[in-house]
């Protein structure tokens, strides 16, 4: 990954004061943002690589499709606004230097951080895309996806069954709507009833997430299947039990596995661009 140049080590840190303080203010009235920036730092990395695409809107002057409208994104990613907040906030301090590739890999960092996780230093130097992929986007992983075909969504991405673990383990906190999960939703609840992700700490990053796992207690399928699937038991269970009985052995696990996937194809040197508004590609003048 290539660095930033231009960013002193007190700039790097401005950087991330400035990103710390936009999270923060979200949260205070938004306490799902944490998680929905994380998440939106997942999608991006699994369509097309590391590279901003999912920030894009439709643009019909540049032939741009948004992976928006990806069943996996339809109407449950969101925290697009906090992201445009950060990107003006960087853009007039230090113009044309922070991609939104590296904006979402930031925010997904100081998220964990601030909810209670780890932290890890970030490699810097990602640039955007200026294209979408619309097929990559309709095969992000799903809550409903069974642990075969999950296993290879991540080994197609250059992540193995540690990293697939790890990576869920982000489900710790954040909600889902309940249309999505193992018991669906009651004869009370309409489609966009929220359920939290963790039902003991779900605003708080922990290990809590693998010891629900355990009990038979996670809401989606997606991440009891890592317990509950015949082929679990030489896979992924003795993971879970390991993270579920060692916070420490996590948190230093997920760490490792947000710098692979945040490394997954990135556009680096003279590929892409950095877009001086993150929903659109840069104006080109010939």
């Amino acid at each position: 990954m290539a660095t930033i140049s231009c960013l002193s080590p007190a700039a790097r840190c401005s950087l991330l004061l400035t990103i710390a303080a936009l999270v923060l203010d979200a949260r205070v009235t938004d306490a799902r943002i944490p998680a929905s920036l994380i998440r939106l730092h997942f999608h991006d990395c699994f369509a097309n690589g590391c590279d901003g695409s999912l920030l894009l809107d439709d643009d019909v002057s540049s032939g741009i499709v948004s992976e928006k409208k990806a069943p996996g994104n339809y109407k449950s990613a969101r925290g697009f606004n906090v992201v445009d907040n950060i990107k003006r906030s960087l853009e007039k301090a230090c113009p044309g230097i922070v991609s939104c590739a590296d904006i979402l890999t930031l925010a997904a960092e100081i998220s964990v951080e601030l909810a209670g996780g780890p932290s890890w230093s970030v490699p810097l130097g990602r640039r955007d895309g200026t294209n979408t992929n619309i097929e990559s986007a309709d095969d992000l992983p799903s809550p409903f996806d069974p642990l075969d075909i999950l296993q290879d969504k991540f080994k197609n991405m250059g992540l193995n069954d540690i990293d697939l673990v790890a990576l869920q383990g982000a489900h710790t906190f954040g909600r889902t709507k309940c249309q999505f999960t193992q018991r669906n939703c009651t004869a009370r609840q309409d489609e966009g009833t929220l359920v939290n992700l963790d039902v003991v700490t779900p605003d708080k990053f922990d290990n809590k997430y693998y010891n629900n796992l355990l009990r038979g207690r996670a809401p989606l399928s997606s991440d009891q299947v890592m317990m509950s699937d015949p082929f679990a038991a030489t896979t992924t269970a003795p993971i879970v039990r390991r993270f579920s009985n060692n916070q420490n052995d996590f948190f230093r696990n997920f760490a490792t596995s947000m710098i692979k996937m945040g490394n997954i194809s990135p556009l680096t040197e003279r590929d892409g661009e950095i877009r001086k508004n993150c929903r659109r590609v840069n104006k080109k003048y010939y």
